[in-house]
């Protein structure tokens, strides 16, 4: 069964396989356009900083040089249940120099559709055991963003030589410009 986590629990993975499963639904939109939820993961060293442009991890850049994470593709609407866009992770290939993997998740063209997370409900973030599809652990994010374009779901880190899932849900205005900066 699954452990549902507050904003700031953390909480042991325990398996090097893993799925990360993303999730969200959209209110009718009053601006006039379709919501396009993009997530990310970066890849980072102790400094906080993802090791190279390649260990951005989205859409457009779908596999990490080392094989860890792999990005599935881009759903451009979110309709429907379950997971909108999932990664999956193997920790056994993760570069050495790694000891975080932040999962950020954000709204395509924000700006210009005059779009926020205020106006995105159901949000969740799940891990799950890849080969039996049972979760390990969900955390559904209750906060009301209304003037974010961004969101940082959660972070896996290494910590004693085991790596662990943190529940962030922290969010940003400038959106995935404003992680990139913080992380490059």
């Amino acid at each position: 069964m699954a452990i549902n986590l507050q904003k700031g629990q953390r909480e042991t993975i325990g398996a090097p396989k893993f799925t990360i499963g993303l999730g969200w639904d959209t209110n009718s939109s009053s601006t006039g356009s379709a919501f396009d939820l993009d997530a990310s993961v970066f890849i980072m060293g102790d400094n906080k900083k993802i090791l190279a442009d390649e260990f951005f991890v989205f859409y457009n850049n779908s596999k990490s040089p080392d094989g860890a994470v792999e990005h599935t593709g881009d759903n451009l609407t979110g309709a429907g249940d379950g997971d909108d866009e999932q990664i999956i992770v193997d920790l056994s290939k993760i570069d050495p120099r790694a000891t975080e993997i932040c999962i950020v998740v954000t709204i395509h063209e924000a700006e210009s559709r005059r779009q926020n997370f205020g106006q995105v409900r159901n949000s969740f973030v799940r891990i799950f055991d890849s080969a039996t599809n049972v979760d390990i652990l969900k955390y559904e994010l209750e906060e009301d963003f209304s003037i974010e374009t961004a969101v940082e779901f959660g972070r896996i880190y290494k910590k004693d030589n085991n790596w662990k899932f943190e529940a962030v849900g922290a969010g940003m205005k400038g959106g995935l410009q404003d992680y990139l900066n913080k992380y490059n």
